[in-house]
C-alpha cells in the first residue's frame, strides 16, 4: 500500500496532512469499548476531558512519507481493563491509519490520563409526613 504516498512521475505525489492522520487515529481510539474520551492534557492536575468534536486533540502523529507513529492521551471509563483498552486501541488504530491513507504504522504510545467514573444517579428522595 506504500505505493500509494510514493511520487509518480506522471501523476504527482500524494501527501497526507498530519491532521488527517490525527483525525483517523481519534475516531479509531474513541471506537474502542472503555475509552471514555481523548484528554486534552493535565491541567492543575486534572486530566481534561474533550468532546467528540475533538477528534484529533489528544492526539499527537509524525508522519513521513511512508510511515507514521502515534501517541495517543486517552481517559478510560472506570472499571476498566486498562492493558486490554490499550491493546485494543494500538490494534484499532494502527488498522485504520494503515487502511485509509496506506502509511505503515511503527507505533501506537497510549497515554493513560485519567479516569472518568460514571455520574452519580440523582435519587429522588420521598418526603413522609407524618401528622
Amino acid at each position: 500500500m506504500d505505493e500509494i504516498l510514493k511520487t509518480d512521475e506522471k501523476l504527482g505525489q500524494v501527501r497526507v496532512a498530519d491532521e488527517v492522520v490525527s483525525v483517523i487515529a481519534g475516531m479509531a481510539a474513541t471506537e474502542i469499548e472503555g475509552i471514555a474520551g481523548m484528554s486534552g492534557g493535565i491541567v492543575g492536575g486534572i486530566a481534561e476531558m474533550l468532546g467528540k468534536k475533538n477528534l484529533s486533540k489528544g492526539v499527537k502523529v509524525e508522519v513521513g512519507e511512508t510511515e507514521a507513529a502515534v501517541d495517543l492521551y486517552i481517559i478510560v471509563k472506570y472499571g476498566a481493563r486498562i492493558p486490554e483498552i490499550a491493546i485494543n486501541c494500538q490494534e484499532n488504530v494502527q488498522k485504520a491509519i494503515q487502511s485509509m491513507t496506506g502509511l505503515k504504522v511503527v507505533e501506537v504510545n497510549v497515554h493513560v490520563q485519567g479516569v472518568a467514573f460514571p455520574e452519580p444517579e440523582h435519587k429522588v428522595e420521598e418526603t413522609i409526613r407524618v401528622r
